[in-house]
């Protein structure tokens, strides 16, 4: 399965990058392919490309706030799951639950 996802937080400093640490962590353990944009207090980091979009069975967004560029994603919404950073932290199992 190919995972990507997109953190980011109030602040865009902890929580973003605990988020994706959460779901690159998950998905190796589940022998899952895995990137991660994080739009943080430093803009928008390993920013996804469109194929990479094209190409993912799962989305996931883990936000607190807006998304930049959430248009990309346009056509996409079945595989979309929402959640928060703090509880993709918590569990981040629960990006297969959908």
């Amino acid at each position: 399965m190919k995972v990507i996802a997109i953190t980011s937080c109030a602040t865009g400093i902890a929580h973003t990058y605990m988020a994706a640490e959460a779901i690159m962590k998950i998905c190796k353990q589940n022998g899952h392919e895995c990137k991660v944009e994080k739009q943080g207090a430093l803009g928008i980091e390993d920013k996804l490309r469109a194929r990479d979009i094209k190409e993912a069975d799962l989305i996931v967004f883990a936000n607190d706030v807006g998304i930049t560029k959430v248009e990309r994603f346009k056509g996409y919404e079945d595989k979309i799951f929402q959640t928060k950073p703090h509880e993709v932290i918590k569990d981040p199992s629960i990006i297969f639950s959908k």
